[in-house]
């Protein structure tokens, strides 16, 4: 492997005062494709330098050397030999990866190898796994509860993840079939408006959720599967009147559900069953009223055998700038929605003032 040399280490008279505090670490890194440790275009290496500014990495073949400000060496050595341990164990390695490690360091919340490697599914040499502290405790949660919130924003895998638990649920025979079901509603549009039969109007909505299935199925075993009953994919509405046992069901885009279709959705919940539901409570389509996942969070919080998963920017497993993203309009919203009540209690206040004349 060419030599790599970004970054030349100061020779220790020349490191400024504030880094004087300096160690170096060679690590001899055997029995693994160094291509696989570093990335493409040594993406992950770039990522553990920039976790680490205060960090010069110098890689020659098998050799990673590790030299600067002595906390963050032994911070990035941890961190380098747990994403070590995770390509031994067959996992794949990117920036989210790396990022997800060093949080779960820094967190003391275990060994990242341990709490990332583990496969929810294997489809066409390609492995299912969290990628996230919060997506692997989400995991987690739909084993150990009866149903199971994924509340979060776009690209945190809540949907994909609680399809793959499904997935290996009927693969395990744990469950008799699927159900997957979504309500029929999208920002600007209205199914009237849009051409061909209910079918034609219906299917657009439900479209993510069958390529989500062809991804994580055999493509030819997945039409079988839907014809027999096995794996069902339907709008909402099609839920009311029904007990659905030995199933594992998934709603998607919980938070278009009004309070009483999220109401209607639970207790179609009959025996052997499991539910997922996920959504975004900041991406509310409904063009009036509540949305049944915002309230759902209040009414259910405390009954035992219910979770609710809450995750956050730090676990979008999408391009960087999806994270950022999300936490510029969090931001947005939230002084928004300062303005909001400082305008509504303006009025009260110029009411005490003038009170106390």
């Amino acid at each position: 492997m060419a030599e790599n040399s970004r970054k030349v280490p100061l020779p220790s008279s020349e490191i400024p005062s504030e880094h004087r505090d300096f160690e170096k670490v060679e690590l001899q890194v055997d029995g693994v494709a160094m291509v696989r440790l570093l990335g493409p275009q040594d993406r992950v290496l770039q990522t553990i330098e920039k976790q680490y500014p205060l960090v010069d990495v110098l890689v020659r073949g098998n050799q990673i050397t590790l030299s600067g400000d002595a906390a963050q060496v032994r911070a990035a050595r941890a961190l380098v030999d747990e994403l070590v341990l995770m390509v031994r164990n067959g996992q794949d390695l990117g920036p989210v990866e790396v990022s997800s490690s060093k949080r779960i360091l820094d967190e003391k919340s275990g060994s990242p190898a341990e709490l990332l490697s583990q496969a929810i599914l294997t489809s066409r040499g390609k492995s299912i796994r969290p990628k996230t502290l919060g997506q692997k405790q989400y995991v987690d949660a739909v084993d150990e509860n009866t149903i199971v919130f994924g509340i979060g924003p776009a690209g945190t895998g809540k949907t994909y993840l609680a399809m793959a638990k499904a997935v290996q649920a009927l693969q395990r025979k744990e469950v008799e079939r699927i159900i997957l079901s979504r309500p029929a509603i999208e920002a600007g549009e209205r199914l009237g408006f849009l051409p061909g039969s209910l079918t034609d109007k219906i299917d657009p909505y439900l479209r993510p959720l069958y390529d989500a299935l062809n991804e994580m199925m055999d493509p030819d075993l997945v039409p079988k599967l839907l014809a027999a009953g096995t794996v069902e994919v339907a709008p909402l509405a099609y839920m009311r009147g029904r007990t659905l046992n030995n199933s594992f069901i998934v709603l998607d885009e919980a938070q278009n559900t009004t309070p009483e279709q999220m109401k209607m959705f639970l207790t179609r919940l009959g025996f052997g069953s499991k539910m997922v539901i996920t959504g975004d409570v900041t991406q509310v389509d409904l063009p009036i009223g509540a949305s049944g996942l915002q309230l759902v969070t209040r009414v259910l919080e405390d009954i035992d055998d219910i979770h609710f998963a809450r995750l956050t920017s730090a676990d979008v497993v999408r391009h960087t700038l999806v994270g950022q993203i999300v936490d510029a309009y969090t931001k947005y919203d939230a002084e928004k929605q300062l303005e909001k009540y400082e305008r509504q209690d303006e009025p009260r206040k110029r009411d005490r003032k003038n009170w106390g004349r």
